[in-house]
């Protein structure tokens, strides 16, 4: 009797310190795989999908930003899936309302998303989205048609001009060039198309001329080009002087001959910088990891802007004091950034 019962007394406490053995696996694996964004736990915090925002289909941002997709997901196992959007304003906009995690942006969207001016005046200052890193210049492009007759920035007025789809970067380019010019966006038919419908309508004739900011050479040009003689309005230096001093985020640029079918001359104008934007909620190991996948991989992207991105140049155009705090450590580490 007395041996039956020290066997059962053994099953017990077998039983109870496997149950205890159990329950303290069940806890660590909870600490360690919160989804707590701030947690600086090595990938216990990481989201098993990231979005990434860019542009319309037509410009540089959506086929660039697809080729930046896959290394990011390649690299740290993270699947990052690429949208098409109204681009830089809307942008920010969503990672402001935790819409998507990453966007391509222009430098002075950013810069007037923080101060909450221009197109963030109804929207107000954003300080939960933070700087990744810079990509490339984008240039402004005033295109036309060569037999337009408009052959300078004031030729615009009275006539109908794409200025970029509502919200986007490139509608606050063209009313800053418009201003540096004595226009305003009254003084033209203003028309918020994006790149491919500007595009199609300056073959069809529904439009006069179209503001496209994106690195060259972008799809949308290439596709009027393929099919009509285009130009590309110059921007007088005295000009570009003025915009560069009330803005300092833009600098000057040329569309070097040869750019685009017909382009025979250079062109002088302007361009402001892209970069990625993050969503601040992001854990600083999860952007350390997806800048240093970026930097670190620039070699596999094919896309022509390649041969802009650079670990080098990624703080051009970007207000240090906006980095994300695992962007700052990547780039400390890289020495471009000190202690």
């Amino acid at each position: 009797m007395r041996r039956k019962f020290y066997a059962i007394f053994a099953m017990l406490f077998l039983l109870t310190f496997s149950l205890a053995a159990c329950g303290g696996g069940s806890s660590d694996s909870g600490n360690g795989g919160g989804s707590d964004s701030g947690s600086s736990d090595n990938g216990g915090d990481a989201p098993k999908f990231l979005s990434l925002l860019t542009g319309g289909t037509s410009g540089t941002y959506y086929p660039l930003g697809g080729e930046i997709a896959k290394i990011l997901t390649d690299e740290t196992g993270i699947q990052t899936d690429v949208q098409s959007s109204n681009a830089s304003a809307d942008n920010i906009m969503a990672l402001s309302d935790n819409q998507a995690e990453l966007a391509f942006v222009q430098t002075d969207v950013m810069a007037a998303a923080v101060e909450g001016v221009q197109s963030f005046e109804e929207h107000g200052k954003v300080d939960n989205v933070l700087a990744l890193g810079s990509l490339y210049p984008e240039t402004i492009q005033i295109v036309t048609l060569a037999d337009s007759g408009i052959e300078s920035v004031e030729d615009l007025k009275g006539k109908k001009v794409s200025v970029g789809a509502p919200g986007s970067g490139t509608y606050v380019n063209a009313e800053q060039i418009l201003e540096v010019h004595g226009m305003t966006m009254d003084d033209i038919q203003a028309q918020n198309l994006d790149f491919g419908e500007s595009a199609g309508g300056l073959k069809d004739g529904n439009i006069d001329a179209a503001f496209i900011t994106a690195g060259t050479p972008t799809g949308a040009v290439e596709e009027i080009s393929a099919t009509n003689d285009i130009k590309i309005l110059p921007i007088e230096q005295d000009k570009v002087d003025a915009l560069i001093q009330k803005y300092p985020y833009y600098a000057a640029d040329t569309i070097k001959a040869g750019t685009y079918s017909g382009i025979d001359a250079d062109v002088n104008t302007v361009a402001v910088m892209a970069m990625i934007a993050v969503s601040k909620d992001l854990s600083d190991d999860v952007v350390y990891n997806l800048t240093k996948a970026l930097y670190d991989n620039v070699d596999k992207i094919t896309h022509a802007k390649a041969e802009f991105i650079s670990l080098e140049s990624a703080l051009d155009g970007i207000d240090t004091s906006l980095l994300h705090p695992g962007a700052e450590k990547y780039y400390t580490e890289q020495g471009l950034l000190s202690e």
